[in-house]
């Protein structure tokens, strides 16, 4: 392993004229990203995000492109309630993208709705399912995603990891359960550092004007230690950053363009 202690490549920020821009370019990414994997192993594995994130997906419907059957589709995190619960990160997912799609539904990896009385067990079940998916395919102490497409909250929160809590230390689960988060509902199961920071391609997806002053402080304040600036994917993933004018206004990192 001589990329171990290479250090994490510098962010790619891409930013768009306008969020319909930003949808078009999002899909080509996706669907690079799943070319290259599928070539690679016959198989797409993606982890998605809830909050604005599955609207921002629509690129992806109605595209001949993408090889629905190849994708294995698993949550960066979940709000614990039931899958049709408005709350649920699944259901946000389903309604914006899945029910628009040919995906087989054993493909798609919500969390068992059995376990929402049982908060440990619930995130020990998650971890079995992304264990039976990446044991002996992608040889390493934490799971390989091709990608990883997150999500930024005006406090700097990706995930269920935000500021100032005791998760954002974690180094060995691979999913972690918390009850207090500060954004309802407070019970929730989450992905960590080390599984989203090994991931081959990790996207954050940002529009609009309230992300603005987040979004700067992330991209050129990184050193402030807000969640999403922590998200650093080990050599040789790639972090990428597409969001709209809009939000990066005020942004004095270079941007880039795919």
């Amino acid at each position: 392993m001589s990329n171990i202690h290479q250090a994490p490549s510098p962010p790619v920020l891409v930013s768009f004229q306008s969020t319909d821009l930003l949808v078009d370019g999002l899909a080509a990414f996706i669907l690079t990203a799943q070319k290259e994997s599928i070539d690679k192993k016959g198989r797409f594995t993606i982890a998605l995000s809830g909050g604005s994130l599955p609207k921002m997906l629509s690129g992806l419907i109605s595209n001949s492109s993408v090889k629905w059957d190849k994708w294995q589709i698993f949550y960066v995190d979940e709000r614990v309630v039931p899958l049709d619960d408005p709350d649920s990160n699944h259901l946000a997912c389903t309604k914006h993208l899945f029910s628009k799609v040919p995906i087989p539904a054993e493909n798609i990896h919500p969390i068992d709705t059995t376990l929402l009385d049982d908060l440990q067990n619930l995130s020990d079940s998650y971890e079995k399912d992304l264990i039976r998916e990446f044991a002996q395919k992608d040889s390493a102490r934490f799971p390989i995603f091709d990608l990883i497409l997150l999500g930024m909250g005006p406090d700097g929160h990706t995930a269920s990891l935000f500021p100032g809590h005791e998760l954002l230390a974690e180094e060995d689960r691979w999913v972690a359960y918390l009850e207090d988060s500060p954004k309802p509902p407070s019970k929730r199961i989450t992905f960590t550092y080390p599984v989203i920071n090994h991931a081959h391609r990790v996207a954050f997806v940002a529009a609009g004007k309230e992300k603005v002053d987040t979004l700067c402080t992330i991209l050129d304040h990184p050193e402030q230690g807000l969640p999403s600036a922590r998200v650093k994917p080990v050599y040789p993933g790639q972090l990428y950053w597409f969001v709209d004018d809009a939000a990066s206004a005020k942004v004095q990192y270079p941007r880039s363009q795919l």
